[in-house]
């Protein structure tokens, strides 16, 4: 009778409830954001020292795909002039994302038309190295994260480096040395100053804009580049040959 009442004064703890539904897909989430943040931090550090070998758009490039790695120092510094005037004029300014370009972007785009981004030559290369194309508001978000890495690990000159080897600059042709064997049938090392504008021209475009033989606005566009070389190479790629 004692070991009774003592059962019923004292009664044994009731076990734990297992894990709700929301709570284990909960910590599902959290692991699966934590391994890609280390995962992704992983690839950017690798790639600050070993060529990237291949990209999704060269996965998926139904012509087959030409490319050459090439350190950017066997890379004429025109090239990298026409780049950064071509593409991306505040490129040693400012920490991957241009807002003003961002926000004129948007003001055009609202206006109707065709789309255009404000994307920097930063935005660029993350896009081309870790994702995809296409739009859509998860690729952009995924663009800034690894923007932000590549600008935090590699630098201005890496990524300008990578930039100009996985850049499609033509109909499956990546990269501005098997370019410039394509169209010039010469070395990267040796582009004149437009002949790098006539490839940095096509970037935007590279399966419709020709480079040699180059007519109409994309010959435009790109003496327009090759004008701002002087100026570019006085005031704005100061960070990639520091």
């Amino acid at each position: 009778m004692d070991e009774d009442l003592l059962k019923l004064k004292n009664p044994r703890p009731a076990a734990p409830r297992p894990p709700g539904l929301l709570h284990r897909a909960g910590w599902l989430i959290a692991r699966l954001i934590a391994a890609f943040l280390f995962l992704s931090t992983a690839l950017v550090v690798i790639y600050r020292f070993v060529p990237v070998p291949v990209t999704l758009t060269m996965v998926f490039d139904p012509n087959g795909i030409t490319k050459t790695w090439m350190p950017l120092s066997q890379i004429d510094r025109n090239m990298v002039d026409a780049a950064i005037a071509g593409e991306d004029g505040k490129f040693c300014q400012h920490n991957g994302f241009d807002q003003e370009a961002i926000l004129k972007a948007w003001e055009r785009n609202q206006e109707g038309g065709r789309i255009r981004g404000g994307s920097t030559i930063s935005q660029q290369t993350a896009k081309n190295v870790f994702l995809w194309q296409g739009g859509g508001y998860l690729r952009k978000g995924l663009e800034a994260w690894f923007t932000v890495l590549i600008e935090a690990i590699w630098g201005k000159r890496r990524i300008m480096e990578v930039y100009l080897n996985v850049a499609e600059t033509g109909i499956g042709t990546y990269g501005v040395e098997a370019g410039a064997q394509r169209y010039y049938h010469k070395p990267a090392k040796d582009l004149t100053r437009v002949e790098a504008a006539r490839i940095a021209a096509a970037f935007p475009q590279p399966k419709v804009r020709a480079v040699a033989g180059a007519t109409g606005a994309t010959r435009h566009h790109g003496n327009v580049i090759a004008a701002r070389v002087s100026t570019v190479r006085a005031d704005y790629d100061t960070c990639v040959y520091k």
